[in-house]
């Protein structure tokens, strides 16, 4: 019963994650409850015990959740006048302290370092399900796989009603959200669209998981219509989302998905994966090309002041200024508004940079963008290592294509700021960090039943 609810304990702090953590611009109370929520369980990975060593596979994982910490708490560390008045981009606030007849105080590289804090709490659901997972090992992947299915499902219907209430519909859930189409759980539509893309893998990774276990065929093909009902529903899910970069990255993972029940026979040729990408590249010029018209390349991205092309440009004029070190975690709106053109202001705000790659490169510098390359490297390395082994666990697959459905996400747009989103990228980083074959769980499973009946 103890070790049940072990099990039990990550797969529900997920599910609060998906449930209460759709939103970046509000729902703070939840946010909090959620960061408050993940103390105890990263507090229980520092100094729990482990009855097994770490995998060898989860160690340059650890290490770049270290690195990032390190480079959070370097942006705090306050710095000389004779050193921080030399870094780029901060000669305004030097002159502002003349200005007013004060000497210049010791200052951090970060321009705003209360909210770098705020930001580095932010990160702490998906670090507690991170560790859970891979140091803990409190989990079922399955359990958490039906969990983020029912959840992107009920996420569909409730979208479903909001669209159908129009903008003044009281089923939204936070007050700053898109009014009049589909949010479900989120404030924002193309975050509900990222949640709906990556769990299309995962549906693969429930039928073949089912198949190792030996299920009667009769058992095999009910799932198998349960399954495939699960992903029309999202992809309708999908069309009334109506999210272009979401769309665009649907098709090419629902490929990919298709190839992770292919790989658990032989391992795909490489025609497999060049076609994939093939269309993966067709997806994004598609989405980015007529009759679509988006904020990027369309029309209204030259007339529009909130535009993402409007938004790209000012932040890459940003980041040259504030390189290498960048302005500081969570500082991005302070410094957007000394660079946008005051004649274009309005009451709309740029709350984000529209695209984290960016927003990273303005805020962290040159390490930052580091750190973002050598996960990179660290995910592509698992990714070859687990398609090449058709007894990989499929929940490990579908992970690595879901962890590339975010970063492509994250170029266009910021899903991984919501606790929700942030939370299923953790998870995705420890199943492959630490993942279980299919003759392990085989052989697990026969030792448990041994020790039942001797038990008995």
């Amino acid at each position: 019963m103890t070790q049940r609810l072990r099990h039990l304990a990550i797969p529900l702090f997920l599910l609060a994650c998906l449930l209460a953590g759709g939103a970046s611009a509000a729902g703070y109370w939840s946010n909090l409850a959620l960061q408050l929520a993940a103390l105890p369980i990263i507090v229980g990975a520092a100094i729990v015990r482990r009855a097994t060593p770490m995998p060898a596979e989860s160690r340059p994982a650890l290490l770049l959740l270290a690195a990032t910490a390190a480079l959070i708490l370097l942006q705090l560390v306050p710095l000389p006048p004779a050193i921080w008045t030399h870094l780029p981009g901060r000669g305004p606030v030097a002159a502002g302290f003349t200005l007013l007849g004060l000497p210049l105080p010791w200052l951090p590289v970060s321009l705003e370092p209360y909210r770098t804090i705020a930001s580095a709490l932010w990160l702490l659901p998906a670090i507690a399900v991170f560790l859970g997972i891979a140091v803990l090992g409190h989990y079922r992947a399955s359990w958490i796989a039906w969990g983020l299915a029912a959840v992107s499902l009920v996420s569909v219907a409730l979208g479903a009603l909001q669209r159908a209430g129009g903008e003044q519909s009281g089923l939204y859930l936070y007050q700053i959200t898109n009014f009049g189409v589909m949010t479900g759980f989120f404030a924002n539509a193309n975050h509900l669209g990222t949640l709906l893309v990556v769990t299309i893998p995962f549906l693969a990774g429930l039928y073949l998981n089912a198949a190792r276990a030996g299920r009667s065929i009769q058992r095999s093909s009910g799932l198998l219509v349960v399954l495939v009902g699960a992903a029309m529903i999202l992809a309708v899910g999908l069309v009334g989302v109506a999210s272009l970069a979401a769309f665009g990255l649907a098709i090419p993972v629902a490929g990919a998905s298709a190839m992770i029940i292919y790989s658990a026979k032989r391992q795909p040729p490489r025609w497999m994966f060049a076609l994939l990408l093939l269309v993966l590249v067709g997806s994004i010029a598609t989405v980015f090309t007529s009759p679509f018209d988006n904020n990027l390349t369309g029309q209204r991205a030259y007339t529009a002041e909130d535009s993402r092309l409007t938004s790209f440009t000012v932040t890459a004029a940003a980041t040259k200024r504030f390189l290498p070190v960048g302005s500081g975690i969570g500082s991005f709106q302070e410094v957007y508004r000394t660079h946008e053109d005051p004649a274009q202001v309005d009451r709309f705000y740029m709350n984000h940079a529209h695209s984290d790659v960016l927003e990273l490169a303005l805020e962290t510098g040159i390490p930052g963008l580091l750190l973002v390359a050598a996960f990179i490297a660290w995910w592509l390395r698992r990714s070859f290592s687990l398609w090449r082994n058709p007894e990989a666990d499929p929940f490990a697959k579908a992970a690595t294509i879901a962890i590339g459905a975010m970063l492509a996400h994250s170029t266009v747009d910021y899903p991984l700021r919501t606790a929700a989103i942030s939370a299923i990228f953790g998870m995705c980083c420890a199943l492959i960090a630490s993942p279980r074959s299919a003759t392990s769980r085989r052989t697990g499973k026969r030792r448990s039943r041994a020790r039942h009946i001797v038990a008995d």
